[in-house]
């Protein structure tokens, strides 16, 4: 993520190392395996939700993504964190299989959006959720301030899925 950051990564690998551990830290992780040596654990948590514990034996880690539930502007948000996966994987569809996943689990769970940070200098990424129908929410600081905004390095994004969402992220209403 250094790169990602630039000369602010100091400051921000402290906050991302508290993010990533937090309780409330959702993971995808995408690994490969030359064999189907995973060991599968699964238990209830408090919250009555049945999770999957696998523990990678031998796996190469591709990638991930970290999210979490959150309420922005008083709209129920799965928001995420941190997509990240090996350069070796770029371009063969994983980035949007896994953005689609996210969206069904934020649908099934009844958010109204997904939403997003975007450095502005990774202009990959920004090019990649503008292709799956992200736009610039009311609530990024380009939008709020403009003149905050062009100060920071940043845009947030989301993709709204009802009215009401659509309504507070997107149109600032």
């Amino acid at each position: 993520m250094k790169g990602t950051y630039g000369s602010e990564w100091p400051s921000e690998e402290k906050i991302k190392r508290r993010e990533m551990v937090a309780p409330e830290a959702r993971y995808i992780l995408i690994c490969q395996y030359a064999d189907s040596d995973i060991a599968k654990c699964f238990m209830k948590q408090d919250s009555g939700v049945e999770c999957a514990h696998v523990t990678c034996r031998g796996g190469r880690l591709l990638g991930f993504v970290h999210y979490r539930f959150v309420v922005e502007e008083d709209v129920p948000v799965l928001y995420v964190y941190e997509l990240q996966l090996e350069s070796s994987v770029h371009g063969k569809g994983l980035g949007k299989f896994l953005m689609q996943l996210i969206e069904l689990i934020a649908c099934k769970s009844q958010m109204g959006a997904v939403m997003l940070t975007v450095q502005k200098s990774n202009t990959d990424a920004m090019a990649f959720y503008n292709n799956l129908g992200y736009v610039i929410s009311s609530t990024s600081p380009s939008q709020v301030d403009p003149l905050i905004g062009i100060h920071r390095s940043y845009e947030i994004l989301c993709k709204t899925f009802e009215s009401e969402a659509k309504c507070k992220l997107e149109e600032g209403n």
